[in-house]
């Protein structure tokens, strides 16, 4: 089934001018892109883009970092857009991460780990709604 995705391009990759080789592999992959935008984060949309991590030990880091450069969104489609994007995104810890994924590829730690890729189908209605509203 065709579906919309999000993905973010954070702030280590696009301060490392990152962002046009890591486009080009989600196009090389088959995903179309539907929007696209830069944007700085504020500590308003990172509390509500991160609701369920409010209050953990790691989230005023995950918050910082995120504010910290321009991020670029994307909403992107294809058939099962929200699994084959977490598969080409890699695991979150980019040591574990695949080969060839761009975690692998473009991520320097757990926490900057190059993108952001919804984790849901649920996940990408809400997140896309903060992004693009």
């Amino acid at each position: 089934m065709k579906q919309n995705t999000l993905l973010l391009i954070k702030p280590n990759s696009t301060k490392k001018n990152q962002i046009g080789e890591i486009l080009q592999m989600v196009e090389k992959n088959g995903f179309v892109i539907e929007e696209l935008k830069m944007f700085k984060m504020t500590s308003d949309l990172a509390d509500a883009f991160y609701v369920e991590h409010l209050g953990k030990g790691f989230y005023n880091e995950l918050s910082e970092f995120m504010r910290s450069g321009k991020i670029v969104g994307a909403v992107l489609s294809r058939e099962d857009a929200v699994l084959k994007l977490r598969e080409l995104v890699g695991n979150t810890d980019c040591a574990k991460a695949a080969l060839g994924t761009v975690r692998s590829i473009y991520g320097e730690s757990i926490g900057e780990n190059a993108v952001h890729a919804s984790d849901s189908i649920e996940s990408a209605e809400r997140e896309i709604g903060l992004i693009f509203k």
